[in-house]
């Protein structure tokens, strides 16, 4: 359980995400991710990352539980600022980042995905912003980067989901494989890329983050002032409640 880092092939560095049930991360978690994606990124062996998860999802976001906890606002600050960093760490990574993405990508996944340099995704992987439904805003600055505008903003205030095969048709993910072969899908991708001069795969990790129209730190920053806002307001809390009781009824 918890963040991992391993080096399955030369100049590959797989870092897996483990936290039971669904991989909704606590705010540790987040830092933990972060440190893992800038050592990883840091370490001179290392030319391309695999970011994965085990178990049936990528990931479900902030572990909504633990806000509930918090009687104060500590948890959600705790929370905001590790998925700025986590968020952060994958796309000022030294080196490129390919993201291995099974099951659910919810919520702070589509912010680790969507700040990746490339997606191998497998079959059953869904991709989507549950946040109005739980009490929050956030990451449209990451599902804009998947999916053209006009279809980021219906995602986004339905809280539907879209498929790997659909964002697959937009260009965003690189590759749709068999639940069974995605982390072979992923290796072999980063294996590819390994194979760069490591000094020249980093200028043009950087130089290509340094052509992109959006600030993703800033915007992403942005959007987080208004889900403190909301939580400030009483209307997080009111809608966070709600959470898991639909299931029940």
């Amino acid at each position: 359980m918890g963040v991992s880092t391993s080096r399955p092939d030369k100049g590959v560095a797989l870092v897996t995400v483990d936290f039971p049930p669904v991989n909704a991360l606590p705010v540790q978690g987040w830092y933990d991710l972060a440190d893992a994606l800038r050592a990883a990124g840091r370490d001179p062996g290392v030319r391309c990352v695999v970011l994965a998860a085990g178990g049936r999802g990528f990931n479900a976001g902030v572990d909504i539980k633990e806000l509930q906890r918090d009687t104060g606002h500590t948890a959600l600050i705790g929370a905001n600022r590790g998925c700025y960093e986590a968020f952060a760490a994958v796309y000022e990574c030294e080196v490129p980042v390919v993201a291995a993405v099974n099951g659910f990508c919810l919520g702070g996944g589509i912010g680790l995905a969507g700040n990746a340099d490339a997606i191998v995704a497998s079959e059953d992987a869904v991709f989507g912003l549950p946040e109005l439904d739980r009490g929050a805003l956030g990451a449209a600055t990451h599902l804009a980067r998947l999916v053209p505008q006009h279809l980021m903003r219906a995602l986004y205030y339905t809280s539907r989901t879209a498929t790997a095969a659909e964002l697959h048709a937009h260009g965003s993910v690189w590759k749709v494989v068999p639940p069974g072969a995605l982390r072979g899908a992923a290796l072999e991708l980063a294996a590819e890329i390994a194979r760069k001069d490591g000094h020249l795969i980093r200028l043009a990790k950087a130089a290509i983050n340094g052509i992109d129209p959006v600030d993703v730190r800033r915007s992403y920053r942005f959007e987080q002032g208004f889900t403190f806002e909301a939580n400030l307001s009483g209307v997080a809390d009111r809608v966070r409640d709600t959470f898991g009781k639909e299931e029940r009824a």
